[in-house]
């Protein structure tokens, strides 16, 4: 539990770094320096609404996607959880998903690992496929989600 108090804090401070004066609040992953990591944000945060970028299952130990497909759908989904959690939200309040995928047989995998990451309603879902996608992927991740409102 601390750990992920940690993370978040982390991620926190991060984007609150970077929000300057335009009311939007950049997530970027812990240690990423603007100026030599790819040049977008993992999500950005406009009025509670938080704009999750295009996620890959990148394996954090090689940096590389693995050759199973539902080990790379458990890595993009984590690396989109996280990017939620920067921002103080959770997997539930994701409102909206595109997924992008290079073979449409995965249909059936992606969605056994999918369902894991939600506990009643799932978000709106497009699932696409596409020729090719950045470093061999199968899969990639967009979304859209909605910060709650204080009760």
């Amino acid at each position: 539990m601390n750990k992920i108090l940690a993370i978040l804090l982390v991620g926190l401070i991060a984007a609150a770094a970077h929000a300057g004066d335009s009311g939007r609040t950049f997530i970027t992953p812990p240690g990423a320096d603007p100026k030599t990591s790819a040049p977008f944000s993992n999500a950005v945060m406009v009025d509670g609404t938080f704009y999750v970028g295009g996620h890959l299952g990148v394996d954090p130990a090689t940096g590389k996607v693995p050759s199973d497909a539902e080990a790379e759908a458990r890595l993009v989904m984590d690396s989109v959880k996280q990017s939620l959690e920067r921002g103080g939200l959770s997997m539930s309040d994701l409102v909206s998903v595109t997924v992008y995928c290079t073979d449409l047989e995965l249909y059936d995998k992606f969605n056994a690992v999918y369902r894991g990451y939600f506990k009643d309603n799932f978000p709106a879902r497009a699932f696409l496929g596409v020729a090719k996608l950045v470093r061999g992927a199968h899969f990639e991740i967009a979304g859209v989600a909605v910060k709650p409102k204080r009760r």
